[in-house]
């Protein structure tokens, strides 16, 4: 004798059973701790200082290309210098280039960028720090090779502590300090704002392109971003611009004060 079928009422419990674990079960890889994976942020508190200062630089960003005060943007970043323990296998047909998993330390560099957004043109030096003393002779070599004369730099940076003309007086003679000063009007990205610095798109480019693979030596890390920048200078991109005060205003309505009571 055959069992009877379930009935639909048993059929639609067991659904219901499977569908409950089925959510319980995803609820609870959802509250897992994974101290494996970070998330990282970099947006500031929404003030009114940090408002003011984003569209102090996004209405900048807005205004034609000035060939007597042009713009650049500039940041550093710190690059490690890596080696192999072993030499890697070189390209075979249908084989990439193989390298051991191990690798040596040599230290760590600074790659101090500067980027003028409307021609994409870039400047870039190699540097064992980031001192003051680094960033007075980064900005010197920018002014003889960009600055047209009797003009200006505009220049775009985050607010680390060394990114003031106290460094220049700290690097050259007073006088020298001061005419290099005159040759910049400076502007600073807000706190926890470096998304708003256009020479960080231009610093992933060089990390994909060119820092994305081990260089074991400052002479050498030198050599191919050097070689980089050549390259990059023949047919440069300009950065296109795309966020506006007014987009700001929509984008962040909640923080500015008289928006957020409309």
């Amino acid at each position: 004798m055959e069992p009877a079928p379930p009935s639909r009422q048993s059929r639609r419990t067991g659904t219901r059973r499977e569908h409950f674990l089925q959510c319980c079960w995803q609820n609870s890889e959802k509250n897992v701790v994974k101290p494996h994976l970070i998330q990282s942020w970099c947006l500031g508190k929404l003030t009114t200082t940090f408002l003011w200062q984003m569209e102090k630089l996004l209405g900048l960003y807005a205004q034609p290309y000035d060939p007597n005060r042009p713009l650049w943007c500039f940041d550093e970043r710190p690059c490690q210098l890596i080696g192999d323990t072993l030499v890697p296998l070189p390209v075979e047909p249908g084989k990439p280039k193989r390298q051991d998993y191990q690798y040596e330390r040599h230290g760590v560099c600074s790659v101090l960028l500067a980027v003028q957004p409307h021609t994409g043109l870039v400047f870039v030096q190699v540097r064992e720090r980031r001192t003051a003393l680094d960033y007075a002779e980064f900005m010197a070599a920018l002014v003889a090779a960009h600055c047209p004369e009797g003009g200006q730099i505009v220049l775009v940076q985050d607010n680390l502590n060394t990114h003031t003309p106290a460094a220049f007086y700290q690097a050259f003679e007073p006088q020298d300090a001061y005419e290099l000063m005159q040759r910049f009007e400076m502007h600073y990205t807000p706190k926890k704002a470096s998304w708003l610095n256009m020479a960080e798109i231009q610093l992933s480019v060089l990390a994909r392109q060119c820092l994305n693979r081990r260089i074991p030596s400052l002479l050498e890390l030198a050599h191919e971003v050097h070689a980089w920048v050549r390259q990059r200078n023949l047919s440069p991109v300009p950065i296109r611009w795309q966020f506006t005060p007014e987009m700001a205003r929509i984008k962040f309505q909640r923080s500015y004060p008289n928006l957020a009571k409309l």
